[in-house]
């Protein structure tokens, strides 16, 4: 086989293999005397949406884990134990500070059951106890214009509540969520709870099918 055979041959597998690739794309040639003559072209589109769910309550990173968590601290003055004045929390109390938190809840598959949970009444380690249901939780609207609802506080136990979307899939609820200490009886002394002792944690979650 001389050379110019040879040379034709390669060129031509060479064309028969990238012929596939040239025809993947769509086109039209249109060719005519008439008035209008047409053409006309297609693409395909596709974008894949995963389900995401996100909770922050406290300190927190949109769309993206945090570990930090905040401690919400009372202290009573000795002249006020157990009088039933409502107690504020303390300065650096929550991540905006005396006993507030930034609350938000977004998902993208229907319903979301949101739940808080504790081990049991906060305790002082030498036996003595304090309810969760004297710890008070003002729930104050933030951004979203349906506030997020809290899930009661209660001893030893999960509770919840349904946050359902207000047309489709689609769930962004925020809040700006206050807690106080209700003081409604005198108790031994001590300081009950801590970081994460004597059943100081509530643990939050959402849960979307």
């Amino acid at each position: 086989m001389n050379a110019t055979k040879l040379f034709t041959k390669t060129a031509l597998v060479l064309a028969l293999a990238a012929t596939p690739l040239i025809a993947n794309a769509e086109s039209a040639f249109t060719t005519g005397a008439g008035t209008p003559i047409t053409a006309s072209a297609k693409l395909d589109f596709q974008i894949t949406i995963p389900k995401v769910l996100f909770l922050q309550v406290g300190t927190g990173t949109a769309n993206a884990a945090n570990a930090t968590v905040n401690q919400i601290a009372f202290s009573v003055p000795a002249a006020n134990v157990g009088d039933a004045s409502v107690i504020s929390a303390t300065v650096g109390s929550g991540d905006l500070g005396n006993g507030v938190v930034t609350a938000k809840v977004v998902g993208n598959n229907g319903n979301i059951t949101f739940t808080s949970t504790t081990l049991g009444a906060l305790g002082n380690g030498s036996g003595d106890t304090i309810s969760y249901a004297q710890i008070g939780t003002a729930v104050a609207v933030n951004t979203s214009a349906t506030a997020l609802a809290h899930p009661a506080l209660a001893d030893a136990a999960t509770t919840s509540i349904t946050l359902t979307p207000a047309a489709g899939k689609v769930i962004t609820r925020d809040a700006k969520w206050t807690y106080t200490y209700l003081n409604s009886a005198v108790v031994a002394p001590g300081t009950y709870g801590g970081v994460n002792t004597n059943n100081s944690r509530v643990t939050y979650t959402a849960s979307m099918p």
